[in-house]
């Protein structure tokens, strides 16, 4: 592997505009001509406007937390790194190695595009990945074992930026592109699962590609996270979650193209029940659908693997409450 990277071209080439789109940084307002301000991704701050950015210059500099710099410096400063390993993170992500090759955007290239516009792709893939310890004990704690921690990809984030001090769980589309990531906090920090800005949960199924892959006709769909890993850890694998009690019209389609039959597991809470019955009247014109009624306040990630797994087979033994 080449090591070897230019700094100077780095620089010329990327640009820190299309830098921040790749960390989802949608949200700043232009405060003049190549000109934005708003909230620090950095730190994290509240301050409405402590972080500016001048996108002609290629410079930013945050008057809460001090960071400040150019593209190398946001890199380096988002993932608590130096400033070579910043370099080379952009040029293995930005470009094909040095020369005209490269498909970075110039700077004051024509291709640039603003920061804040009306109109921008839905979960566009990520620029980057995170690096996650996947042995942490919160994991342990909820009962997710280290072989299920790699499959999933999730882990506790060190660096700095919006999952800093957070497990991260990485979120792919169905087509198995990372589209975001999802942080858990650990300390009772609000909020309890912090998403990036922009991020729309509604047009993914959490797992869907690695349970479409196991080419089953059936699926599981649980409400959250864990649950989906606690249910695969159990001996299910085709198990997606909505990340949430509701179904969208995305999720509904995806769910009706791909499988023959859905299995709800959802919470045995109120929420968690009312969502099985509409989603259950939803999905039934089109698929067959089985619900399976949790005791309450139980939810799915709180069972044992012998729980889930009896849940889970007695519900196959029955027929299908809602057929086509």
């Amino acid at each position: 592997m080449n090591d070897w990277v230019s700094f100077s071209e780095i620089k010329n080439r990327v640009t820190l505009e299309r830098v921040l789109r790749s960390y989802q940084v949608d949200w700043l307002q232009r405060s003049g001509p190549g000109q934005y301000r708003g909230h620090c991704p950095i730190h994290r701050g509240q301050g409405a406007e402590a972080f500016h950015v001048n996108v002609g210059r290629g410079v930013f500099h945050c008057f809460a937390c001090g960071a400040g710099g150019n593209v190398l410096d946001f890199v380096a400063a988002m993932e608590d790194c130096s400033i070579r390993e910043a370099a080379l993170r952009l040029q293995s992500t930005h470009g094909d190695g040095l020369g005209g090759n490269a498909p970075w955007v110039a700077a004051g290239s024509s291709e640039t595009r603003k920061l804040v516009t009306k109109k921008r792709e839905v979960n566009p893939p990520l620029r980057f990945s995170l690096r996650l310890d996947p042995v942490h004990p919160y994991l342990a704690e909820r009962g997710i074992d280290r072989a299920t921690a790699s499959y999933f990809g999730v882990g506790y984030f060190r660096g700095r930026g919006l999952m800093s001090g957070r497990i991260a769980i990485p979120i792919r589309d169905h087509e198995g592109r990372l589209v975001a990531y999802c942080g858990r906090a650990l300390d009772g920090a609000a909020p309890r699962y912090q998403f990036p800005a922009g991020f729309q949960k509604s047009q993914v199924l959490f797992n869907h590609h690695r349970a479409r892959a196991i080419g089953d006709d059936q699926v599981i769909v649980v409400e959250g996270f864990f649950d989906c890993m606690r249910v695969h850890q159990a001996g299910f694998g085709c198990v997606v979650a909505l990340m949430g009690a509701r179904l969208s019209g995305i999720q509904k389609s995806l769910l009706i193209d791909q499988y023959r039959k859905v299995i709800l597991m959802l919470d045995g809470d109120p929420t968690g029940r009312s969502a099985t019955t509409q989603i259950a009247n939803d999905l039934a014109p089109a698929i067959s659908v089985a619900e399976l009624l949790l005791a309450p306040g139980v939810q799915p990630d709180q069972m044992t693997y012998e729980q889930i797994q009896q849940v889970l087979r007695a519900g196959e033994r029955r027929q299908a409450i809602h057929a086509n």
